[in-house]
């Protein structure tokens, strides 16, 4: 459908826009047509007048007239003369006279209305016209004309400037169609035709489009897709070398967990050792065993990408938060260390408990390590509140903060470690869970006071609003 096209459209509101022009034009053209016309009827019946007059005695006989009356296209013709009225031709004459002008002294709206009044007037309509002739001889004529007449000649002219208007619309719109096509729409295609062929092979560079456009416009718009793509490509070939790294690096940490797991058991027996250097280096030993295993499962996990979508039910909040921190308050033992939960009782979420559980153990379990770090005691708080139907879950400690470096890359894997030695996985996997139940996690705050991680989700009121 070529109203479908740019170039169709353009070529209709062309012809739509030239036609109105011509309609605003159009009514004063008209009223300037019957102005012109009663003009020359009433100088033909000047002349029929005085030639009448010139007569022996002024006397013509009812046939000589008749075809005066006949030439000029009126009824009667009245002169004034010295402040005279003088019938001079009459004809036949109509019983009543409808309505009068004075061409002489209409203003140019008046004109205006009074020629749309000719389209809406009884056709046998007969008026008066009054007015100076165009020869500037002195007084002025009357006469008595058939609007009928006047009315067929204005809808003759009108069809003739309608006819004339429509050419020169149909002509200005397929000119424009043409230039609009080579200047407009041939850029735009070759644009999307680019485009569909990068959308084919995005690892093709021969596909990216190069700007070649002498258009100012056009031409930024090819310049931005070109870096687009040529962006899209290296992000894809880098993705293709991470997607092949990391299946690299799940195949090995698959097979270090099973050696660290087999000397996790091993250190069972050193634990029983009564030497000395043994038992203080055990603890460590034991430890970095952990770390790594630990390590290892998490790169598995997050390389699988496979993680549950969430299991929704009405959990409250407090008591949720109350195991999260009596785990971690067993695990951190003998440190002087406070972990307080400030949740209300009536908090209530729409989450999976369980996912929501690891999420919220991974933060207090970074705050309470940052805390570790420093070799001084500290607290780390979890609060909740809700407001405006969603709820807020802040995790905050009073922590040396994180490094430029850790903040830079908060959320990324393998870059974005909250600590020193971390990966970032284990915040990775936790914005994931968060963005699955509909929220967001990120870091508020960060300095020298310390760290605070907020957690939005959807309260119980707006999650049921949402279902």
């Amino acid at each position: 459908m070529v109203l479908n096209t740019l170039s169709g459209r353009f070529l209709v509101l062309t012809v739509l826009f030239v036609m109105i022009v011509e309609v605003l034009i159009f009514v004063p053209s008209v009223a300037r047509f019957r102005q012109d016309y009663l003009q020359n009827k009433l100088d033909l019946a000047q002349l029929a007048a005085l030639a009448t007059l010139g007569t022996p005695e002024g006397a013509v006989s009812q046939d000589l007239e008749a075809e005066l009356l006949e030439t000029a296209g009126v009824r009667s013709v009245i002169l004034r003369r010295d402040g005279v009225r003088e019938l001079v031709l009459a004809g036949n004459m109509p019983l009543e006279v409808i309505d009068h002008f004075d061409i002489s002294t209409a203003r140019p709206l008046e004109l205006i209305t009074d020629a749309m009044r000719v389209f809406l007037s009884p056709e046998d309509r007969v008026i008066h016209v009054s007015g100076v002739t165009r020869s500037g001889s002195e007084g002025g004529v009357e006469i008595d004309v058939d609007e009928q007449d006047l009315r067929a000649a204005m809808l003759d002219y009108g069809t003739r400037v309608f006819q004339v208007s429509l050419l020169i619309s149909l002509a200005t719109a397929t000119l424009l169609f043409f230039v609009v096509r080579r200047l407009m729409v041939r850029p735009i295609k070759r644009v999307v035709n680019h485009m569909l062929a990068y959308r084919d092979s995005p690892e093709d560079t021969t596909r990216i489009i190069s700007p070649s456009s002498s258009t100012l416009e056009f031409r930024e718009a090819e310049s931005a897709l070109h870096d687009l793509e040529v962006r899209l490509t290296a992000s894809l070939r880098q993705k293709e070398r991470l997607a092949a790294l990391g299946s690299a690096v799940a195949k090995i940490s698959h097979d270090l967990r099973n050696i660290l797991s087999t000397a996790q058991i091993l250190t069972d027996g050193i634990d029983a050792s009564q030497d000395p250097r043994v038992r203080r280096t055990a603890p460590k030993l034991v430890n970095s065993l952990d770390r790594a295993v630990a390590l290892c499962e998490r790169t598995l996990t997050f390389g699988k990408a496979e993680e549950p979508d969430p299991v929704l039910e009405r959990v409250p909040l407090a008591p949720l938060v109350g195991e999260v921190v009596d785990n971690e308050r067993q695990s951190s033992a003998g440190n002087s260390i406070s972990i307080v939960s400030e949740v209300p009782d009536d908090l209530h979420l729409y989450v999976d408990p369980e996912q929501l559980f690891r999420v919220l153990s991974n933060l207090v379990r970074n705050a309470v390590q940052a805390i570790q770090g420093t070799g001084e005691g500290g607290t780390v708080t979890v609060t909740g509140h809700r407001s405006d139907g969603m709820a807020f879950i802040r995790v905050c400690d009073t922590g040396p903060g994180l490094p430029p470096k850790a903040r830079e890359h908060l959320f990324k894997p393998f870059e974005g470690g909250a600590r020193q030695g971390g990966t970032g996985l284990g915040l990775v996997i936790a914005a994931e869970i968060i963005r699955g139940h509909g929220g967001e996690l990120q870091l508020e705050v960060s300095d020298t006071d310390g760290t605070i991680f907020a957690i939005t989700l959807p309260a119980v009121e707006a999650a049921r609003a949402a279902g």
